[in-house]
Protein backbone atom coordinates (compact mmCIF):
# COMPACT_ATOMS: atom_id res chain seq x y z
CA UNK A 1 0.00 0.00 0.00
CA UNK A 2 1.24 3.52 -0.68
CA UNK A 3 2.37 5.70 2.19
CA UNK A 4 0.49 8.92 2.78
CA UNK A 5 3.38 10.87 1.29
CA UNK A 6 3.25 9.05 -2.07
CA UNK A 7 1.45 11.15 -4.58
CA UNK A 8 1.18 10.66 -8.32
CA UNK A 9 4.11 13.08 -8.63
CA UNK A 10 6.19 10.93 -6.24
CA UNK A 11 5.41 7.78 -8.22
CA UNK A 12 6.27 9.52 -11.49
CA UNK A 13 9.59 10.71 -10.02
CA UNK A 14 10.45 7.18 -8.83
CA UNK A 15 9.61 5.79 -12.30
CA UNK A 16 11.70 8.45 -14.04
CA UNK A 17 14.61 7.93 -11.63
CA UNK A 18 14.46 4.17 -12.21
CA UNK A 19 14.45 4.63 -15.99
CA UNK A 20 17.39 7.03 -15.67
CA UNK A 21 19.34 4.02 -14.31
CA UNK A 22 18.10 1.95 -17.29
CA UNK A 23 19.24 4.74 -19.62
CA UNK A 24 22.64 4.74 -17.91
CA UNK A 25 22.88 0.96 -18.53
CA UNK A 26 23.33 0.47 -14.77
CA UNK A 27 21.85 -2.86 -13.55
CA UNK A 28 23.17 -2.33 -10.00
CA UNK A 29 21.61 1.13 -9.89
CA UNK A 30 18.35 -0.32 -11.17
CA UNK A 31 18.25 -2.81 -8.27
CA UNK A 32 18.25 0.01 -5.70
CA UNK A 33 14.65 0.68 -6.76
CA UNK A 34 13.40 -2.92 -6.33
CA UNK A 35 12.03 -4.86 -3.38
CA UNK A 36 14.13 -8.06 -3.35
CA UNK A 37 12.16 -11.09 -4.47
CA UNK A 38 9.79 -9.06 -6.61
CA UNK A 39 10.13 -8.62 -10.33
CA UNK A 40 8.96 -8.20 -13.86
CA UNK A 41 7.22 -10.04 -16.63
CA UNK A 42 8.64 -8.88 -19.94
CA UNK A 43 5.78 -10.40 -21.88
CA UNK A 44 6.87 -12.73 -24.63
CA UNK A 45 10.51 -12.71 -23.49
CA UNK A 46 11.15 -13.53 -19.85
CA UNK A 47 10.18 -13.25 -16.19
CA UNK A 48 12.71 -11.68 -13.84
CA UNK A 49 13.14 -11.52 -10.07
CA UNK A 50 15.15 -8.80 -8.33
CA UNK A 51 17.97 -8.72 -7.70
CA UNK A 52 19.68 -11.74 -9.26
CA UNK A 53 17.91 -12.75 -12.49
CA UNK A 54 16.84 -9.14 -13.08
CA UNK A 55 20.38 -7.79 -12.79
CA UNK A 56 21.83 -10.63 -14.90
CA UNK A 57 19.29 -10.23 -17.73
CA UNK A 58 19.83 -6.49 -18.04
CA UNK A 59 23.63 -6.80 -17.74
CA UNK A 60 23.50 -9.24 -20.66
CA UNK A 61 21.17 -6.95 -22.66
CA UNK A 62 23.56 -4.03 -22.19
CA UNK A 63 26.52 -6.27 -23.13
CA UNK A 64 24.72 -7.37 -26.32
CA UNK A 65 23.79 -3.79 -27.26
CA UNK A 66 26.63 -1.75 -25.76
CA UNK A 67 25.57 1.56 -27.35
CA UNK A 68 21.91 1.24 -26.32
CA UNK A 69 20.24 4.65 -26.10
CA UNK A 70 17.10 4.51 -24.01
CA UNK A 71 14.58 7.36 -23.95
CA UNK A 72 11.47 7.80 -21.87
CA UNK A 73 8.82 9.33 -24.11
CA UNK A 74 5.93 9.62 -21.66
CA UNK A 75 5.00 8.78 -18.07
CA UNK A 76 1.47 8.65 -16.71
CA UNK A 77 1.18 7.99 -12.97
CA UNK A 78 -1.25 7.68 -10.10
CA UNK A 79 -0.48 7.01 -6.41
CA UNK A 80 0.66 3.38 -6.96
CA UNK A 81 1.45 2.87 -10.65
CA UNK A 82 3.32 4.49 -13.48
CA UNK A 83 2.92 3.68 -17.16
CA UNK A 84 6.18 4.44 -18.97
CA UNK A 85 6.31 4.60 -22.78
CA UNK A 86 9.89 4.27 -24.03
CA UNK A 87 12.10 3.86 -27.11
CA UNK A 88 15.50 2.16 -27.29
CA UNK A 89 18.02 2.20 -30.12
CA UNK A 90 21.41 0.61 -30.56
CA UNK A 91 23.68 -1.78 -32.38
CA UNK A 92 23.57 -5.51 -31.66
CA UNK A 93 27.36 -5.70 -31.69
CA UNK A 94 28.50 -6.49 -28.18
CA UNK A 95 29.63 -9.54 -26.28
CA UNK A 96 26.30 -10.78 -24.89
CA UNK A 97 23.66 -12.84 -26.65
CA UNK A 98 20.14 -11.47 -27.10
CA UNK A 99 17.66 -14.19 -26.19
CA UNK A 100 20.15 -16.78 -27.42
CA UNK A 101 21.17 -14.94 -30.61
CA UNK A 102 24.80 -13.94 -31.13
CA UNK A 103 25.54 -10.30 -32.04
CA UNK A 104 25.59 -9.60 -35.77
CA UNK A 105 25.95 -5.81 -35.96
CA UNK A 106 22.26 -5.17 -36.71
CA UNK A 107 20.85 -1.75 -35.92
CA UNK A 108 17.80 -2.10 -33.70
CA UNK A 109 14.98 0.11 -32.47
CA UNK A 110 12.47 -1.07 -29.91
CA UNK A 111 9.46 0.66 -28.46
CA UNK A 112 7.62 -0.48 -25.39
CA UNK A 113 5.45 0.23 -22.41
CA UNK A 114 6.17 -0.72 -18.80
CA UNK A 115 3.51 -0.65 -16.11
CA UNK A 116 5.34 -0.24 -12.80
CA UNK A 117 3.69 -0.87 -9.44
CA UNK A 118 5.29 1.04 -6.58
CA UNK A 119 4.71 0.47 -2.86
CA UNK A 120 6.44 2.43 -0.12
CA UNK A 121 8.76 4.05 -2.64
CA UNK A 122 9.99 0.77 -4.19
CA UNK A 123 9.14 -1.22 -7.30
CA UNK A 124 7.19 -4.40 -6.57
CA UNK A 125 6.05 -5.31 -10.09
CA UNK A 126 6.65 -4.45 -13.72
CA UNK A 127 4.46 -5.65 -16.57
CA UNK A 128 6.52 -4.79 -19.65
CA UNK A 129 5.45 -4.99 -23.28
CA UNK A 130 7.49 -4.70 -26.47
CA UNK A 131 7.23 -6.17 -29.96
CA UNK A 132 9.48 -9.22 -29.89
CA UNK A 133 8.61 -10.11 -33.49
CA UNK A 134 9.79 -6.71 -34.73
CA UNK A 135 13.02 -7.13 -32.79
CA UNK A 136 13.52 -10.63 -34.26
CA UNK A 137 13.05 -9.18 -37.75
CA UNK A 138 15.58 -6.40 -37.07
CA UNK A 139 18.31 -8.82 -35.96
CA UNK A 140 17.57 -11.20 -38.85
CA UNK A 141 16.09 -14.04 -36.78
CA UNK A 142 12.87 -13.68 -38.80
CA UNK A 143 12.55 -12.57 -42.41
CA UNK A 144 11.41 -9.04 -43.27
CA UNK A 145 7.66 -8.48 -43.22
CA UNK A 146 6.09 -9.05 -46.64
CA UNK A 147 9.26 -10.64 -48.05
CA UNK A 148 9.39 -13.78 -50.18
CA UNK A 149 11.09 -15.54 -47.28
CA UNK A 150 8.23 -14.64 -44.93
CA UNK A 151 5.65 -15.83 -47.46
CA UNK A 152 7.56 -19.11 -47.92
CA UNK A 153 7.75 -19.56 -44.15
CA UNK A 154 4.00 -18.94 -43.80
CA UNK A 155 3.33 -21.36 -46.67
CA UNK A 156 5.42 -24.07 -45.00
CA UNK A 157 3.62 -23.49 -41.70
CA UNK A 158 0.20 -23.67 -43.38
CA UNK A 159 1.17 -26.86 -45.25
CA UNK A 160 2.31 -28.46 -41.99
CA UNK A 161 -0.98 -27.44 -40.35
CA UNK A 162 -3.05 -28.94 -43.20
CA UNK A 163 -1.03 -32.20 -43.10
CA UNK A 164 -1.44 -32.45 -39.31
CA UNK A 165 -5.21 -31.92 -39.64
CA UNK A 166 -5.44 -34.53 -42.42
CA UNK A 167 -3.55 -37.08 -40.32
CA UNK A 168 -5.93 -36.58 -37.39
CA UNK A 169 -8.94 -37.60 -39.50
Amino acid sequence: MPTESETAADVERIARDYFARVSARDPDGMMVFWVPGRGANIHGLTELVAPDSYRAWFANLFAAIPDMRFEVEEVVADETRAAVRWRARGTFSGTGKLEGFEPNGAEIEMVGMDLLTIENGKLVDNQAYTNGMALARQIGALPPQGSRAEKAMAGAFNLRTRVAKALKR
